[in-house]
């Protein structure tokens, strides 16, 4: 082949496709019309992985003490809201702590840094925390909650490995004063009891378990205590409990139109900054968790359902002159007068015999209704989430309404019977308790009408008189200028299984001011002793004037104005 001619020759055109593809359909010319799409696509993940990259570098210079650098489910600085008492003073709040850590893969030592770390937490266990520091775990908490002082000094030992961590602590500025409605919490900082469970139980364990509630400001919640009213009541069950050398003491102090508790507490107590104390079996709320058979208080519920039954009247008498066997037991009088006694005097002389003839005059059926309607046979429906059920026979018998009728066969807690002698104080309504602030308008709202207004008058004018008179059972409960009313209860305490003749249990319960009654006071004191110099240890020795000795202080706090009669009026025009 002449090489010379090959070369000479033109090159070949480039071959062509044809407009049309072999199965007649026009064949796509120009550029891809994707790339548009392409280029869209590529630009969205760009900026996608650009706010990823940017919000990583954020996390990156972040201080390790802001709670947002840990992520949603690291709640150790989730706040928790401030609670309050009714005037805004500050019953518990969150502070910064510091809690100590370690990353063992860090530790150089674990020997060394566990007897380093050992002189300055001496409670820690040796074996517990060497086998903390020598794991190869990345992360171990060693003491949560340290002191300044603490965490200084483990600072100034330089331990490689060893860091902390800042996170949020409950602490409660009134300490005791209010622990048993405040509740606690536990090193987490979710509530466990009182009223910081019964904020978590309402939506923010779920904010905080979402981290929702992490570098967040949240709004206090009032409750309707008075720290004032608070620090008083809790102060003259102290002075009772000592004085009388009882074994425990309670109160509650509540209004009567709205069902608020501005004071409740029970003695001993705890302090809630250290919860473990809590633990303890005799620190524990006796108002609405404990049950008791409330003695002669009950006999106020008696003697109203009597009169509302429309059975017996005012005006009415019953014979006490012989005890009652019913049985094979024997019901008598403590010092009876062994006369006929008219209503009025059943009640001031707290007659057994009297009492037991009022409910008969009810029959069984009506009389376990009766109770039921005032609550004092169910559960008790608040906020606080320590509260029992009440106890009652599982068939009535004529026996057990003989014996409920003064006290004794039905326990229930002191808190519901404040709130029954509420209905009787207040015209009539059953108004369920609460500790957060409420209207009355709002009460009237939820309020049940139970008990005939008149029985309520009747009711009001029975508690005066059997503290006016001097023949009253609750005469030492008097406070002047401020209308004290009131009912004494004594109850023998059921000991290996039968009534002890020397453990008591006392109460009384009042209201006042007794022309309009605002508020309800109740005190308890668990087996008291005879003080000297006093005949007897019953609760018109101990319980009434622990109840007269609240009010007197704080009446004025609570805005009752004091009321003296035609004797002030005269002294103030002297001056």
């Amino acid at each position: 082949m002449d090489v010379k001619k090959l070369l000479r020759r033109k090159p070949a055109a480039e071959p062509t496709l044809p407009d049309f593809d072999p199965f007649g359909r026009r064949r796509r010319l120009g550029p891809p019309k994707n790339r548009g799409r392409i280029t869209i696509a590529i630009g969205l993940f760009v900026a996608i992985y650009g706010v990823i990259g940017g919000r990583l570098v954020m996390w990156g210079v972040e201080p390790v003490n802001v709670a947002s650098a840990y992520g949603a489910r690291d709640q150790i600085m989730a706040a928790r809201p401030d609670l309050i008492d009714r005037n805004g003073e500050v019953l518990a709040t969150d502070i910064r702590t510091a809690s100590l850590f370690a990353e063992p893969r860090r530790i150089i030592d674990p020997d060394e840094a566990s007897e380093l770390l050992l002189s300055v937490l001496p409670d820690l266990d040796p074996k517990w925390l060497y086998r903390r520091l020598a794991s190869k775990a990345g992360f171990a908490w060693l003491r949560r909650e340290l002191t300044p002082g603490q965490q200084q000094a483990i600072l100034d030992l330089g331990i490689p490995g060893i860091g902390f961590r800042t996170e949020k602590r409950r602490f409660y500025p009134g300490g005791s004063t209010a622990g048993f409605v405040t509740g606690h919490v536990n090193v987490d900082n979710q509530g466990t009891a009182g009223m910081e469970k019964y904020i978590d139980d309402q939506g923010y364990r779920a904010l905080q378990n979402a981290g929702l509630a992490v570098g967040t400001e949240l709004e206090p919640v009032k409750l309707s205590i008075d720290l004032r009213v608070q620090h008083i009541l809790r102060d003259e069950l102290a002075a009772a409990m000592t004085r009388y050398k009882a074994i425990a003491v309670g109160g509650v102090v509540l209004d009567v139109n709205t069902g608020e508790v501005v004071a409740m507490t029970s003695l001993p107590d705890y302090d809630p900054n250290d919860s473990k104390q809590a633990l303890d079996k005799d620190r524990m709320n006796r108002m609405s968790a404990g049950l008791y058979e409330m003695g002669s208080t009950f006999k106020t519920f008696t003697t109203a359902m009597a009169l509302d039954s429309g059975k017996v009247k005012i005006t009415d008498s019953f014979d006490a002159t012989r005890p009652i066997r019913i049985g094979g037991f024997t019901i008598s009088d403590f010092h009876g007068k062994k006369r006929v006694l008219s209503v009025p005097e059943v009640f001031i002389y707290s007659s057994n015999i009297g009492t037991a003839k009022e409910a008969e005059a009810v029959g069984i059926e009506g009389h376990q209704e009766f109770l039921t309607r005032m609550g004092l046979l169910s559960r008790m429906q608040t906020e606080l989430p320590e509260v029992a059920t009440p106890t009652q026979p599982k068939v009535w018998k004529q026996i057990n309404s003989v014996t409920i009728s003064f006290g004794h066969g039905v326990s229930t807690t002191p808190l519901q019977t404040a709130v029954a002698a509420a209905t009787l104080m207040n015209g009539g309504k059953h108004v369920p308790p609460t500790f957060l602030p409420r209207t009355r308008a709002e009460a009237e709202a939820l309020a049940t009408q139970v008990v005939d207004p008149k029985t309520s008058e009747q009711m009001r004018y029975l508690f005066r008189l059997n503290v006016a008179d001097q023949r009253g059972s609750g005469k030492s409960a008097e406070v002047n200028g401020y209308m004290v009313g009131g009912k004494t209860g004594t109850a023998n305490k059921v000991v290996n299984g039968r009534y002890s003749d020397t453990a008591k249990f006392n109460a009384f319960l009042a209201a006042f001011p007794m022309n309009d009654p605002r508020y309800i006071v109740l005190v308890v004191i668990d087996e008291p002793k005879r003080e000297e110099g006093k005949p007897y240890a019953t609760a018109g020795w101990n319980a009434a004037p622990t109840v007269g000795a609240v009010i007197r202080r704080s009446a004025t706090l609570l805005g009752v104005r004091p009321d003296f009669g035609d004797e002030a009026k005269s002294l103030l025009v002297s001056y």
